[in-house]
């Protein structure tokens, strides 16, 4: 968790060890299953350590709508330590490993080590900031800028907590997932990463995308990486 949190804001080596001291209660799902249901009173945080999970929202017909991807290092519920009710539902995608901690020690924390607590502030705020991005883009961009500013910001999400090779990177997404993320068919997914892989701006082979043309994906998505706020840019992507 603090490695996530050290790319937005500058933790003290007090704080960084305070989180690492965290009792942390670790357990394995695997894909597709359910953390947290909408709905629920939950009494602690999960953090990703490994895998894909998402938050995600049901309408009456049944359809999903992904409202975000969480990759290592992300606490996706951290809004749960001051809000009771789950007002979203919360899944693993992929086989995944996740810590959980006990509200009551994230209280203490927070109490303790006002760095912490201006972190953990932070992040909520950025989190804002990304659902912003991705409303902007649900409303008003094109279904191929929407999967190209995904593309874009999923590289420097992973690249700022070490998980991509300079603009390689291990997505292990479906296109339907992609579809529930994007308010997109499949058809229309696949045909959208057909097109950018015709024209040499991606790679894909075997879930692992290599952005060939940065500037050019970038330029497709109106991709501009402020709304993440990671600190002093915490990332090696230019």
């Amino acid at each position: 968790m603090h490695i996530r949190l050290s790319k937005i804001i500058d933790l003290s080596a007090d704080d960084q060890q305070a989180i690492a001291e965290l009792p942390v209660t670790i357990r394995d799902f695997s894909a597709d299953h359910d953390i947290v249901r909408d709905g629920d009173r939950t009494q602690h945080c999960c953090i990703v350590l490994e895998g894909f999970t998402c938050r995600y929202k049901v309408i009456s017909d049944g359809r999903r709508q992904i409202l975000a991807f969480n990759i290592p290092g992300d606490i996706p519920d951290l809004q749960s330590l001051h809000l009771q009710v789950m007002d979203h539902s919360l899944a693993t995608l992929v086989p995944s490993r996740l810590g959980f901690v006990a509200h009551t020690h994230m209280r203490d924390l927070c109490e303790r080590r006002p760095g912490v607590a201006a972190a953990m502030w932070r992040e909520t705020l950025i989190d804002g900031a990304a659902f912003r991005a991705w409303i902007t883009g649900m409303g008003r961009l094109s279904a191929r800028a929407r999967l190209a500013h995904l593309l874009c910001e999923l590289l420097l999400r992973l690249d700022a907590v070490g998980l991509a090779d300079g603009f390689r990177y291990r997505l292990p997404l479906t296109q339907a997932e992609i579809g529930d993320a994007l308010g997109l068919s499949v058809v229309h997914v696949n045909r959208i990463l057909q097109d950018l892989r015709a024209e040499g701006i991606i790679a894909i082979d075997r879930r692992t995308v290599n952005i060939l043309h940065w500037d050019g994906l970038r330029a497709i998505g109106q991709f501009d990486p402020a709304y993440l706020h990671l600190k002093n840019g915490a990332t090696a992507i230019d």
